[in-house]
């Protein structure tokens, strides 16, 4: 949602036009990422005139303050739900920052490489405000990510796997 959509879009306005056409995925429930990437990508197609975008929503997979158990069903749904998105889309490169929206969607892009139909790159950036822990997402997505990125030392420290850039939004 808002802070997750805010880093996104930042790493993504470093980014040149061949990244496209940019696919944006979030949570059906999420009222205000939609009007910050139209935002941003009008702001975006004044420097590149071929900029191309689509907008999907997803169920989303763990509401704040859900039990533990129930996102378990809320979040194989919304697996199942991503397959058919992330078989037609398929990407060549996942980016993503941390919204629980993230899982589903890197889940099934992972079941479609595994399948052999279609094997996507996974970026997953934690966000900056996670300085001593991962977030959830961030837990789950250390083991299937192909590039794992944190913003503060001491995450590097306690995940070896991961990358440390810096501040990078």
């Amino acid at each position: 949602t808002g802070g997750h959509t805010t880093e996104i879009l930042r790493l993504l306005s470093c980014l040149s036009e061949s990244y496209s056409p940019r696919h944006y995925i979030f949570a059906d429930s999420d009222k205000m990422s939609e009007a910050k990437i139209r935002s941003f990508e009008q702001k975006r197609a004044e420097t590149f005139s071929n900029s191309q975008f689509t907008l999907d929503r997803i169920p989303r997979s763990r509401e704040v303050r859900q039990s533990w158990t129930s996102s378990v069903v809320t979040t194989l749904y919304s697996i199942l739900y991503s397959l058919p998105l992330t078989y037609r889309l398929k990407p060549d490169l996942i980016l993503c920052n941390g919204p629980g929206t993230c899982v589903p969607v890197c889940m099934s892009a992972v079941l479609l490489g595994l399948l052999g139909i279609k094997r996507a790159i996974i970026v997953y950036v934690e966000s900056i405000c996670r300085v001593e822990t991962l977030s959830l997402s961030g837990k789950i997505l250390y083991y299937f990510s192909d590039y794992f990125i944190v913003q503060w030392p001491d995450l590097k420290e306690k995940y070896p796997k991961s990358v440390y850039l810096g501040r990078i939004v």
